[in-house]
């Protein structure tokens, strides 16, 4: 019999607590640990639509990397019928759901969202953007032209759209961070890139940032490309364990143009 906490365990074998950031909260954060554990549906975030998914599939824990909860965003002082997350943390204890959620500690771990990132982009001999190992830098096989580059990213993440701005350089060295890593230009700069993907990034980062070519290639996208690495995980982890990826959970942001 497969347990929540056997998961839970496996996936830190993966990406170790203390990998985390001080602030984040990961780990089997709603549900037993020792419910067993037939099917599991894996989502970048836990939505009201991806926990009514993972009833319908039958599932009886969901793995995401978002965490469900999180007090540095959104403090849990209520579990109220009337507030959008007291509504869902209530579905999910209702329905007997298991959540295990992934996060700063899957973004530095080996394999996790910043490797993957760099892989769909293309990339070669990685290394370590910074010493709290959430970003990645890589190469790619040749320098291109910075314009072919940009539909290369659409095509490689599955983006709607992305944000840009042209440092003036070719793209060869290239730095990621998955989601929300605006506070690591610096160091893509220090280490000689001449490329930083990532996302959120804010208007004053497009004005200030001199000599770097900066893309926004969105949340989601940035991070979504792990979501597949872990279905494979638990998949192999756990043979009799039956893994989906979410077929419901897409990007919140659309573009007009």
């Amino acid at each position: 019999m497969t347990t929540a906490h056997d998961i839970e365990r496996s996936l830190y074998d993966w990406a170790p607590r203390e990998l985390a950031m001080a602030w984040d909260n990961v780990g089997l954060l709603v549900g037993d640990p020792a419910q067993e554990v037939r099917r599991v549906l894996v989502a970048l975030d836990i939505t009201q639509g991806v926990a009514e998914e993972a009833v319908s599939l039958g599932a009886q824990m969901i793995v995401s990397h978002h965490p469900v909860m999180n007090c540095a965003w959104h403090e849990v002082q209520t579990l109220r019928a009337d507030d959008a997350q007291g509504r869902l943390l209530r579905y999910l204890v209702q329905h007997g759901l298991a959540v295990c959620c992934m996060h700063t500690n899957l973004d530095a771990a080996d394999g996790g969202v910043n490797d993957c990132l760099a892989h769909a982009l293309g990339l070669s001999g990685l290394s370590m953007l910074n010493e709290e190992k959430i970003g990645r830098i890589g190469t790619l096989s040749c320098e291109i032209p910075l314009e072919e580059f940009l539909p290369a990213v659409v095509k490689s993440l599955g983006c709607s759209g992305l944000r840009f701005r042209d440092g003036g350089k070719p793209v060869h060295r290239v730095a990621v961070g998955g989601g929300a890593c605006r506070d690591y230009i610096p160091q893509a700069i220090a280490q000689g890139c001449d490329t930083f993907v990532t996302a959120d990034l804010r208007y004053n980062d497009f004005l200030d940032t001199h000599g770097l070519n900066l893309i926004d290639a969105g949340h989601y996208p940035t991070e979504n490309v792990v979501c597949e690495a872990v279905r494979a995980y638990l998949a192999r982890s756990f043979p009799l364990l039956e893994v989906v990826r979410s077929a419901s959970h897409h990007d919140a942001i659309q573009y007009y143009l």
